[in-house]
């Protein structure tokens, strides 16, 4: 796998004290947009201060595209474009202003750093704000500027910390459709907390618990932890028709529906039982009852089953996590019984 962002046992702790990255070891593929999802405290800005350098590392390493990373790797910070949380820009200047003298930093030549701006602009949605000064731009606005000052060097990877933090519909929806098409040609690494934006946008993710990574891979093999196989049936006909139809279902061997609002059943298969043979036999009994067929969802909600599911079995094994690593003797923890 071609990689674009790799560490080993990355380690951040400040002042001895509060453990922010731990033990992180993880592979970013090249052109993937990249999820970087977690609660908030988790580690997530912290790691990506650690591949910018911004912070040197208490232990482990990191590389961006083959460089390795920290505090006097500018080449590094070369290759990457950095969206913050609510960026700070400087207020007095206009857009233009501002990604000018970001361009002129970059030593992008005047003759293609000016239709660059221009570009970025228009890109982003900014262009009727070339008149205004960066401080009277709306929280939305600013989140566009910091994107396009993110692009103004062109950087091959793109490391983004909460892009859709505090943006109405129309400027989340904004955002997440142009990581779609950024994603095209960039590597994107997303940090968020926010699932619908992870599962939106993204086609590799990593789940950060605690300083650590809990879970790295593809959208779908998140997906495919889930304990249960399940979908939804969306009825149209009277709520009567409709109970009577769960009593049929339910006398189906190896599965349990749950009615809720709306004429929606909730279907859950058990474990090694066909979730295809299941919904076959459920659509004969719903065409012999002549209730109108709405919708069909599967996996409703898989990506945040499997999100909540994965932060339980963390915190179930943190202890036992301790256990096999310090690789302790039976009777370390007196009163307590072997696991």
């Amino acid at each position: 796998m071609d990689v674009a962002v790799h560490t080993e046992h990355l380690t951040k702790i400040y002042n001895n004290r509060v453990v922010a990255v731990n033990d992180m070891s993880l592979d970013v593929p090249r052109g993937a947009v990249f999820g970087l999802l977690g609660p908030n405290g988790a580690g997530k800005t912290t790691t990506f201060r650690l591949l910018l350098g911004l912070q040197r590392a208490t232990a482990g390493r990191a590389e961006v595209l083959g460089h390795s990373c920290g505090p006097n790797t500018v080449e590094v910070r070369r290759l990457i474009g950095y969206l913050p949380t609510h960026p700070k820009l400087p207020g007095n200047l206009r857009p233009i202003e501002y990604l000018d003298l970001l361009g002129q930093l970059c030593r992008i030549p005047r003759e293609v750093r000016k239709p660059r701006l221009v570009s970025l602009l228009r890109a982003v949605g900014l262009l009727a704000t070339t008149d205004q000064s960066i401080e009277t731009l709306s929280t939305g606005e600013t989140t566009r500027l910091g994107i396009a000052a993110s692009l103004v060097a062109d950087p091959p990877l793109l490391l983004w910390d909460e892009p859709t933090a505090g943006l109405d519909p129309a400027a989340r929806r904004f955002t997440l459709d142009l990581i779609r098409e950024l994603g095209k040609n960039h590597t994107i690494i997303v940090s968020t907390h926010i699932l619908g934006d992870i599962d939106q946008v993204c086609d590799y993710i990593g789940v950060m618990h605690e300083g650590r990574i809990i879970f790295s891979g593809s959208m779908q093999d998140m997906k495919r932890r889930l304990r249960r196989d399940d979908f939804c049936l969306e009825l149209g006909g009277s709520e009567a028709d409709v109970q009577a139809l769960v009593a049929k279902g339910n006398a189906l061997t190896g599965i349990d529906i749950q009615l809720r609002a709306g004429n929606t059943l909730t279907v859950r298969v058990a474990a090694g039982q066909s979730q295809a043979d299941t919904l076959a036999e459920l659509l004969k009994i719903v065409d012999a009852a002549g209730l109108p067929l709405v919708a069909i969802h599967s996996g409703l909600h898989e990506t945040e089953n499997a999100y909540l599911q994965l932060l339980q079995e963390d915190q179930a094994h943190g202890f036992q996590r301790f256990d096999l690593n310090v690789r302790q003797p039976d009777d370390a923890l007196p009163g307590h019984p072997p696991a």
